[in-house]
C-alpha cells in the first residue's frame, strides 16, 4: 500500500469538488504549495484566494463569501487556524454560523523538523469548544476524499484536520464516511480502542498484536469528534470494561476527553488515553516524535495491558 497524505487527498478533492459545485471558492494563506490548494488554483483561477500571510483576514473573507451563498474552503497551517485566527473564527464564522470550511493543514506531531511552534497539538480542542462547529479528522486519504465532500454538503462552520505525512490507506470502495457516526472496523469484546487520524492505523496494528496475546479489541475509527457518536460509545462501554483512545494531540481536550465526557455521564468505565500529555513537542522526524511522545501501536498494547 502507498502512503498519502491526507493534505495531497485534500488538494485533489478540491479541485473535483470544483468540477462538479461552481459555488466552491478557495482561500490560502501563502501556503498554497504545502496545503495543496495550488491544485485548485490551476484548475480553477478565477476562485482561488491568496490572502498572503493574514490568517484573521483569510477567516474573515471567507465569512463575507459565505454570507454572499458561496461555499468557501480556508486552509492553511493548523496552528495559524485554529491559534492566530481562533478569534475571527469564533466571532465571524461560528457565531453567525456561517457555511465556512476551515481545513487545516500540518497538524500534529507529524510537522516534524518543524518544531514545538509549529505543531498544533492543542486544535481539536479549540475547535469542539466553540458553538456550531463540527470537527472532523479523516484517517487515510479514501476518507479525507469522502470528508470534503460531505463538508461541502453539509450546511454551516467545519473545521478538517489535515496532515503532513504521508499514511497507509485503510479503506477502499465499501467504505462510507458519515457526519457525527464512528465506524466498527474490528470488534472484541476485552476492550475498545477508539482512534482517528494518523492513530486509527496504530489502533489497527495494536488490536493485532493483542490477538496473539488472547486479548480481543473494538477498533472503532471516530473521525467526526463533533458530534461525537454518543450511541457508539454507549454502546463499546457497555460491551467492554475498559476504552482506550488514540489521537495525534493533547490528551487534555481531544478525542479521549470527548470520549470520557460521554462514558461519565451514561456508562462509567475506565477510559485511558494515548497522546500527547500535556507538553510541546520538539524538532525531529515524524517517526522519531511519534516514538518519543508514545503514539505507537505498541504504547497502546502497553496501555491496554496495563489497564487490564
Amino acid at each position: 500500500m502507498s502512503n498519502i497524505a491526507t493534505r495531497e487527498a485534500y488538494g485533489k478533492a478540491l479541485v473535483k469538488l470544483g468540477e462538479i459545485n461552481d459555488d466552491v471558492v478557495v482561500l490560502d494563506a501563502d501556503l498554497s504549495k504545502s496545503t495543496k490548494t495550488n491544485d485548485f488554483l490551476k484548475a480553477f483561477p478565477n476562485r482561488f484566494f491568496n490572502m498572503g500571510i493574514a490568517e484573521q483576514n483569510l477567516m474573515g473573507a471567507s465569512a463575507g463569501l459565505a454570507a454572499a451563498g458561496k461555499i468557501p474552503f480556508a486552509s492553511t497551517f493548523a496552528m495559524f487556524a485554529t491559534g492566530r485566527a481562533y478569534e475571527i473564527i469564533r466571532n465571524s464564522i461560528c457565531y453567525p454560523k456561517l457555511n465556512v470550511k476551515v481545513c487545516a493543514t500540518h497538524a500534529g506531531l507529524t510537522v516534524g523538523e518543524d518544531g514545538a511552534s509549529h505543531q498544533s497539538i492543542e486544535d481539536i480542542s479549540l475547535m469542539r469548544t466553540i458553538p456550531n462547529m463540527t470537527v472532523m479528522v479523516p484517517a487515510d486519504a479514501y476518507e479525507t476524499e469522502q470528508m470534503i465532500f460531505a463538508a461541502a454538503e453539509y450546511k454551516g462552520p467545519v473545521y478538517v484536520r489535515l496532515g503532513r505525512s504521508g499514511v497507509p490507506e485503510i479503506f477502499d470502495d465499501n467504505y462510507k464516511f458519515e457526519i457525527g457516526k464512528g465506524a466498527v472496523l474490528r470488534d472484541g469484546g476485552d476492550v475498545t480502542i477508539i482512534a482517528c487520524g494518523i492513530m486509527l492505523n496504530e489502533a489497527l496494528i495494536a488490536a493485532d498484536k493483542l490477538a496473539e496475546d488472547g486479548i480481543n479489541a473494538r477498533v472503532i475509527n471516530m473521525s467526526t469528534i463533533k458530534p461525537i457518536d454518543r450511541d457508539l460509545i454507549i454502546e463499546s462501554a457497555k460491551k467492554t470494561k475498559l476504552i482506550v483512545t488514540a489521537e495525534e494531540h493533547s490528551v487534555i481536550g481531544g478525542l479521549g476527553s470527548a470520549v470520557s465526557e460521554v462514558t461519565s455521564e451514561e456508562v462509567p468505565v475506565l477510559v485511558k488515553k494515548v497522546g500527547v500529555n500535556d507538553s510541546f513537542g520538539e524538532s525531529g522526524t515524524p517517526a522519531e516524535l511519534l516514538k518519543k511522545y508514545g503514539l505507537t501501536s505498541d504504547n497502546i498494547v502497553k496501555v491496554v495491558k496495563e489497564s487490564l
